[in-house]
């Protein structure tokens, strides 16, 4: 396979010849990093913050429906988010260093094969989650549910069961786009079904109520399916390879998958998947602690509050590690690892700064975020309390969001997953469960263990992004990218061969 310079700009003879040197180039590109950093992450966090909009929409209106259908509503969407969208979704993740590092090395047609192969297997998966979905009135009437809310629990599930299908397309094709540095497309699509998402509930919950709700969400992610599979073939049609020549014309090896790629795929997509799920599952059982401690109602809906602003703090974090995979693993595919370390580093620090800016933010809105949502005093107060514990979890939760992102974009999933498990099942857990029962500090015990194994995980994920070696990372990138590249340093010094390392 002959080997291909990825440096398209002239590179001098030689490194500098001292430490200041070296070290004030790589202060200079600190500045073309954040730039190029913002440009990924900003539309991806305004992109996630409609999702949150559309979320609270649909709530507004099961609430609107009655309180029954609320309890029925939220019960249902929320068992569909644990067992369904946020497996899809880790899976749709594995695409990341995959789709990134072949972006990085001009390889076109293993983005293309992978989107394809993505989707299929999204879809596979949907079919036991289907079947989960239709059975779940038996499933929460066994873990003691009562059987009005469980009956109405599955009546908005079963109509939610188109978007598990809509979903296998979407979120392959976000990760797609968001891998090649492009962001906003998703962003106006979303915006525009966002739009779209209040005239459909207004008219489908007054002819089929709890249902109609239900058919609103999926509704609203058809139409941004279509328009992201609009641009993506207009996109495609207007790319052209290496020779000059156009890919669409040549096939773009869309249909090219071999049993080596579903296994690299395979591979990577089930550290990605419970990773994902692992710290989705935690914080639900989070709230089911919270339900057997004294005063259950009142905690239980202090926590759903608190856990609201959290869900904004989260979109935020969700687009800064989406953005760290991809510079990540785009630099690791095109052949420069001091790049990638740099912009590894470069999302290190903007976390800790996201962190202390999320927590400020949470400290901020603690005395109004509460009445936005209750009359209750005691519910406000509670809410008051509990965002000030609330706020030190928001300091380390971004670091171990943008470490896990970068550990993703080095194809290490597994990395994350072990930080996933060790802080939150092997410490968070187990000491907010004695902390809140055993030392009777109740929810604040909760939030303290969790603010302890987040603060594990972080110092985990730290330590793992620390000890990359990232020369060798970039030799892995040309094997899984399938390019052969001559890895170098920003100076243009061969640091080695993709093929050799």
């Amino acid at each position: 396979m002959p080997e291909r310079e990825t440096e398209a700009t002239p590179q001098p003879a030689s490194p500098p010849s001292s430490i200041l040197e070296r070290t004030a180039g790589i202060k200079h590109s600190i500045i073309p990093e954040l730039w190029t950093q913002g440009g990924i992450a900003i539309p991806l966090a305004a992109m996630n913050l409609t999702w949150f909009a559309k979320t609270a929409i649909t709530t507004a209106f099961l609430g609107r429906l009655g309180e029954l259908q609320l309890a029925g509503g939220t019960l249902g969407f929320s068992f569909a988010n644990v067992t369904g969208f946020s497996v899809l979704t880790g899976l749709s993740s594995a695409m990341e260093p995959i789709c990134g590092q072949a972006h990085g090395a001009r390889n076109h047609k293993l983005l293309h094969k992978t989107l394809l192969m993505a989707i299929i297997l999204l879809l596979i998966t949907s079919i036991p989650i289907s079947l989960l979905w239709l059975n779940l009135d038996k499933v929460l009437v066994q873990f003691g549910q009562q059987r009005d809310i469980a009956y109405l629990a599955k009546q908005y599930a079963t109509y939610l069961l188109p978007d598990l299908v809509i979903t296998s397309f979407l979120c392959p094709f976000k990760v797609y786009l968001s891998s090649q540095e492009v962001t906003l497309p998703t962003l106006f699509s979303s915006a525009i079904g966002l739009v779209f998402h209040i005239p459909l509930n207004i008219l489908l919950a007054k002819a089929k109520g709890l249902q109609g709700v239900a058919m609103a969400v999926w509704l609203t992610d058809l139409s941004i399916v279509l328009m992201l599979v609009l641009y993506v073939y207009n996109m495609e049609r207007r790319k052209k390879g290496d020779n000059g020549k156009m890919l669409w014309e040549e096939g773009g090896g869309w249909w090219d998958q071999k049993l080596c790629d579903w296994a690299q795929l395979l591979k990577l997509s089930a550290p990605c998947c419970l990773t994902t799920c692992l710290e989705w599952w935690c914080w639900e059982i989070m709230i089911l602690l919270t339900g057997r401690l004294p005063d259950a109602r009142r905690m239980v809906a202090v926590i759903a509050v608190v856990l609201n602003f959290d869900y904004l703090m989260f979109s935020v974090m969700l687009s800064l590690a989406t953005c760290a995979s991809v510079r990540v693993s785009n630099e690791l595919g095109a052949g420069h690892p001091q790049t990638a370390q740099g912009s590894a580093y470069v999302s290190v620090g903007i976390s800790i700064l996201g962190g202390l800016l999320g927590a400020l933010a949470t400290v901020s809105a603690r005395s109004h975020w509460g009445s936005l949502f209750s009359n209750d005093r005691e519910i406000i107060d509670g809410v008051r309390k509990m965002m000030t514990v609330m706020a030190l979890v928001e300091l380390v939760n971004f670091p171990v969001a943008v470490c896990g992102g970068i550990v993703r974009g080095t194809a290490r999933p597994w990395l994350g997953m072990s930080a996933s498990l060790g802080g939150f099942y092997l410490v968070a857990l187990p000491l907010a469960a004695f902390l809140a029962f055993s030392g009777k500090l109740g929810l604040v015990g909760l939030l303290l263990g969790f603010l302890v194994g987040s603060a594990v995980s972080a110092i985990l994920l730290v330590v793992f992004v620390m000890c990359i070696n990232w020369a060798k990372e970039a030799g892995k990138a040309e094997r899984l990218a399938g390019v052969g590249i001559v890895v170098r340093d920003e100076y243009g010094v061969e640091l080695a061969e993709g093929n050799k390392v």
